[in-house]
C-alpha cells in the first residue's frame, strides 16, 4: 500500500458521502506508483493485483479522483490523456522533434500567471500547462530526426 495519499483519498471520498472501495484504492495507488500514466497503463497496474477490474472502472475512477482534486490529467502530444497526482505541481515541456516530455516547477510560470491576472483578469491553471517546442538535445542535433521519433505509446517523461 502506498501510504500518504490514501488517508486523503478516504477523507476526500467520505466528505462527499462516498465510500472507499478496493477499486478506488488500487487506481489511486497505481497513479502514485506510475507517476504519469494513461488509463490503460493504470489498468495494467491495477489488474496485476485485481484481475477483475475492467478498463471502464479505471476511467470512471480516474474521473472521480480528478473531480475530488487528487489527480490531474494532461494531454501530451497525440497520445492518450495521462494522469498524475495533483499534489505533484509541475508543467510539461514537450519536444516536437523527439517527443520527450520533461517537467518544470510551476513556480517558473509565476511571473506569467501574475501578469495575465493583472493585465487581463485571467486566472491561469499552471498545473495543466504543456509547452511545446524543441528540446536542447534536438536543437543541438544530438538526437533523432522527426520521422524516426514516432513511438506508439505515451511520451517518455523525464523529471
Amino acid at each position: 500500500m502506498v501510504g500518504m495519499a490514501l488517508p486523503s483519498l478516504t477523507d476526500a471520498l467520505r466528505s462527499r458521502g462516498l465510500r472507499m472501495t478496493v477499486q478506488r484504492q488500487l487506481v489511486m495507488e497505481a497513479v502514485e506508483r506510475l507517476g504519469h500514466a494513461t488509463p490503460e497503463q493504470v489498468h495494467g497496474q491495477v489488474t496485476q493485483t485485481a484481475a477483475g477490474i475492467n478498463l471502464t472502472t479505471v476511467y470512471r475512477t480516474l474521473e472521480l479522483l480528478e473531480q475530488i482534486g487528487l489527480v490531474r490529467h494532461t494531454h501530451l502530444i497525440d497520445t492518450a490523456t495521462t494522469y498524475h497526482l495533483a499534489a505533484d505541481q509541475h508543467f510539461h515541456l514537450v519536444c516536437r522533434m523527439c517527443r520527450t516530455v520533461s517537467e518544470a516547477p510551476t513556480g517558473m510560470l509565476a511571473d506569467l500567471a501574475g501578469r495575465l491576472a493583472d493585465e487581463r483578469g485571467f486566472s491561469m491553471d499552471v498545473g495543466h500547462v504543456a509547452l511545446f517546442g524543441v528540446c536542447g538535445n534536438c536543437s543541438d542535433g544530438n538526437t533523432c530526426e522527426p520521422e524516426t521519433a514516432a513511438p506508439t505509446g505515451p511520451p517518455e517523461v523525464l523529471s
